[in-house]
Parts: C-alpha cells; sequence; structure tokens
C-alpha cells in the first residue's frame, strides 16, 4: 500500500498582532517545533470478486485517534466533469468536520482539473484511509499530567506519550492557540497533492529557507490551496499567516489581497479552482521574507488558563479601528515601526553571531546571569562584545515597545489584549536574568505567553535562563501557568515524513478501524 505522509508546523506570533490582517504592515511569524501529521493510504481492494465486482463506491476514511468519535467516512461521486465529497450517514462519529470536509473537497477538485476523471479516479483505486495527528502542545495536557500526578514541567511533558489521547471529542478540546486548524489543513491538503499526483513527491525536499522566491511550483499551489480552505472553512478570509507559517516555516509576513479567492468563496463546488489557485495568478501578491531566532536563544511558550476568542477580540478591534480611524492608524503606524526595528534587530544577532561566534557565545554566557537593566553598565565592555550586547539590549526594549502599544490598543479598544494578569506575569519573567523579552501572542487575550530567553552552551541547568523561567511557572500564583515543549521549528514549512521515522505516528496509522 502506498502510503505519503507530511507535516506542517504551527506559529507564533511574535510581533504584528492585529496589524497583520492590513496589507500595509507585516507580522513577525515564527514556525513552532510543534507539528500536524496527515498520513494518507489507499484503502485495500475488496476481499472478493464478487465485492470488486459490486461497483464499490469511492470512499475516504479519516480518523483523528487522539479525540473520542473522530472518525469520518465519505463518498467520492463524479458526476459531469465535476467531483463531489459527501459524508455517509450513519457514521460512527454523529459530528461533522468542516475542515477535513472542505479540505478533502476542494483538494480533490484541483486534482480533477490538473490529472482529468480518468487519471483522478486511478489514483483513488478503492478509496484513501487517512490519519490526522497533532503533538501534544496543541492541545492543553494539564487533565493527562494530572491523571498521571505529574506538575506541570517541561520535564513532565517529555513523560507523555506522543500524540495524547484527550479523552474529549474534538468540540470539546482546549486548545493552546499554535493554530492548530492553519496545520492541520496545511498537513491534509499537501499530503492528498502529492498523494493524488497534483504535484510531485519532491515539492517539499529541502527547507523554505528563501520564502516564496525559492519556493517549488508544488509548495507555491499548496500554499494557496490551504489558505484558500481553510478560509473557506472558516466562514471568512483572515490573515493568512498561520498557513503562510505552515507552509514556509519563520518568516516577516505581508498578507495577500482577500480578493484573489474571493470569487471561490461562495461554497460553488462547480467553480473552476485553478485560475485562481494556481500560482502563476500574479494576484497572490503576499510576500514572506525569511526570518529566523537568533542563535543561542530559546523561544519559550506557556498555556495560560483558559484561550480566549479570538474571532470575537479581532472584531472589536476592527470596530474601534473603523469607529476612530485617526488614533488607530497612528497607533498602528508607530507600532509598525517597533515591530520592523524588533524583527531587524533579531535578524542582525544572527549576522553578528556570524560575523565573530566566539564573542557572540561569550557576550550570550554573560548575559545569561543578568538582569536586562544590568546588561551595559559594565564600563569594560568594548567593541565588538559591546555592539553584541547592545543589540541584545535594543530587542529588549522593542519587545517591551510592543507590549505597552499593545496594551494601549487594547485599552482604546476595551479589549484584554494583555490582560492585567498577563501583564503581572510577563513583568515577573522578563524582570529575569537571561530573559530577552516576551508577550502575548496573536490577537493577545487569556491564551498563552511567549518568552525569548538567552539560551549559553556549556552551562549547567540550574543556571539557564530557561530553568529559571519554568520556576516562575511553576510557583506562580496569579494564574495557572503550564509550560509547552515547543521551540522555534528547526525544519522550515511544510515536509514530507518517514511514518516509520516518527515516533508513535506509525501504530496510529497501522492500527485497525
Amino acid at each position: 500500500m502506498t502510503t505519503t505522509a507530511v507535516s506542517a508546523p504551527g506559529k507564533v506570533l511574535l510581533a504584528g498582532g492585529y496589524l497583520v490582517l492590513d496589507p500595509a504592515y507585516s507580522g513577525v511569524v515564527v514556525s513552532t517545533s510543534a507539528r500536524f501529521y496527515t498520513s494518507v493510504g489507499d484503502l485495500d481492494e475488496p476481499a472478493s470478486v464478487a465485492a470488486a465486482k459490486a461497483d464499490r463506491p469511492i470512499e475516504i476514511r479519516v480518523r483523528s485517534p487522539q479525540f473520542v468519535n473522530a472518525t469520518w467516512i465519505y463518498v467520492v461521486t463524479f458526476v459531469d466533469e465535476a467531483v463531489r465529497v459527501e459524508q455517509v450517514a450513519g457514521n460512527t462519529s454523529s459530528s461533522k468536520n468542516k475542515f477535513v470536509h472542505l479540505a478533502l473537497q476542494r483538494t480533490l477538485s484541483l486534482a480533477l482539473e490538473a490529472r482529468g476523471t480518468g487519471a483522478l479516479q486511478n489514483s483513488l483505486g478503492y478509496g484513501l484511509d487517512i490519519t490526522i495527528v497533532g503533538d501534544n502542545d496543541f492541545y492543553s495536557q494539564r487533565a493527562q499530567l494530572a491523571a498521571k500526578n505529574l506538575p506541570p514541567t517541561l520535564a513532565s511533558l517529555a513523560e507523555l506519550p506522543p500524540f495524547c489521547q484527550t479523552s474529549v471529542q474534538l468540540a470539546d478540546v482546549h486548545k493552546t492557540g499554535l493554530g492548530s486548524s492553519a496545520a492541520l489543513i496545511t498537513s491534509l491538503v499537501s499530503s492528498l497533492l502529492v498523494h493524488l499526483r497534483v504535484i510531485p513527491r519532491d515539492s517539499f525536499a529541502g527547507d523554505a529557507e528563501g520564502g516564496i522566491a525559492s519556493a517549488s511550483e508544488g509548495r507555491k499551489l499548496a500554499h494557496n490551496l490551504a489558505q484558500y480552505a481553510h478560509c473557506l472553512a472558516q466562514g471568512k478570509v483572515g490573515s493568512g499567516f498561520d498557513v503562510s507559517a505552515a507552509v514556509f516555516g519563520s518568516q516577516l509576513y505581508t498578507r495577500f489581497d482577500p480578493e484573489v479567492i474571493a470569487p471561490l468563496m461562495n461554497d460553488d463546488a462547480a467553480v473552476k479552482l485553478h485560475p485562481s489557485i494556481s500560482p502563476s495568478n500574479n494576484a497572490w501578491n503576499h510576500r514572506v521574507k525569511p526570518f529566523k531566532l537568533p542563535p543561542l536563544t530559546r523561544l519559550m511558550l506557556a498555556d495560560v488558563d483558559a484561550g480566549s476568542d479570538t474571532p470575537s477580540l479581532v472584531g472589536k478591534v476592527l470596530k474601534w479601528r473603523k469607529e476612530d480611524s485617526k488614533t488607530a492608524d497612528d497607533l498602528w503606524d508607530t507600532l509598525d515601526k517597533v515591530n520592523h526595528a524588533f524583527s531587524k534587530t533579531l535578524l542582525k544577532l544572527s549576522d553578528l553571531y556570524a560575523q565573530d561566534t566566539k564573542a557572540y557565545t561569550k557576550a550570550v554566557k554573560y548575559l545569561s546571569t543578568l538582569q536586562t537593566v544590568q546588561w551595559l553598565v559594565n564600563p569594560n565592555i568594548s567593541g565588538g562584545d559591546q555592539e553584541i550586547m547592545e543589540a541584545f539590549a535594543e530587542a529588549h526594549q522593542y519587545s517591551e515597545d510592543i507590549r505597552a502599544k499593545m496594551r494601549e490598543m487594547g485599552k482604546l479598544s476595551g479589549v484584554p489584549i494583555e490582560p492585567q494578569e498577563q501583564t503581572d506575569l510577563l513583568d515577573a519573567c522578563v524582570f529575569g536574568a537571561g530573559v530577552i523579552g516576551g508577550g502575548v501572542p496573536g490577537a493577545g487575550g487569556y491564551d498563552a505567553i511567549w518568552l525569548l530567553v538567552l539560551d549559553p552552551e556549556n552551562c549547567p541547568h540550574e543556571e539557564l535562563p530557561s530553568s529559571r523561567i519554568e520556576g516562575v511557572w511553576a510557583g506562580w500564583k496569579g494564574m495557572d501557568v503550564s509550560p509547552l515543549s515547543a521551540s522555534e521549528s528547526v525544519a522550515k514549512g511544510v515536509r514530507l515524513e518517514d511514518v516509520a521515522g516518527v515516533k508513535g505516528l506509525k501504530g496510529l496509522v497501522d492500527a485497525p478501524w
């Protein structure tokens, strides 16, 4: 049986919250080591000749084994040069999954346009067996840790099995805000495009280091289709930074014009997709510039209490921007300048590392023992060492400026972008030695926090800034803080996987229905 497995990373929007909705502004997006995996295999031939002659329908079976009753069976039919994907009534699951259903429907429609009815039917064979799972960090693991009497620490998370059972239905799971729906859609669409031979298997070979400029046509097509399917499932055209990060990895992102997929948003399955979705369509005007966090730094993430309702937060902020446009535009312009300065400084640090690795490594070791207010007070610092330390100090100041402007936006719009409880927690974290900065990702609210800390080489674990931060989280009384094990993704964007090479995946894929 031919199997195609593809993974796509989650995301953290470090800077550009709300602004990234407007093509006049950009966002700083980091892709995470937490990934969604989709495995697509061929359904076996019928056991008997009689069954084969019975004109067995083409089935697509989809399961998400981390959840209760998360199986969906669809039947594929070809009518009047179109393909239909319909869920089977009386399925073992009473629920519907709009994201999976629309991704299947639209990917098969595009495959039909690209390959024709006969070729697509041959590729589908008797049907497809699809397994979709997400790394543990996409969902709160509080219940799993409590069941094992484990404290909420990184060490405890490492003891949990991969693709942990949530013991709840999909609709009831507590997400951590890493962009699970975008990563899911991207992995599903990409795996289907490869499996159905719409794009070559090497479309995702190598990392997307150069963003769009160096990407294969297959990767670009996967991006455009995933953006469209994700928007259709959400019922609106979002900013798209989450899907873009899933496809291309960490980046400086500027959104595409919503008009590029507007003609396809009416849920008409008969509309031709390729003219709009094709990478040759110049209306796809999004910009993706490569970005990475500086060497010897570590992104730390934590899940705090219950997640916020992102659509309602966004709606209120956009309503305020429309009603008080002069104040809002001035604030957004100022915030945009700080966002750019922040990303530019972080990229500069990578350059400084390349120019003098020894001096950079030494500076990180030194700064990791000091609070940021002490970083520039040593009179013996000079030359290259001073430039490196000044760059780290600037990154800290810019991150604090971003937080201040986001809080101002929250106050003016009446939206809890950085609620006081999170302000207190972040202040306590940023006050610690070796912490560059932090904030609330994306739209903010009671969802998560991120921190960027120094990560010196050859340092005892208890002396690492990350270890001290864990101590702050463990003893925090104001909110329930549970760390996530994810960091920045080493691999850039969507990639082809070997099922046997991903711990815990093969057992789930091979398990009987």
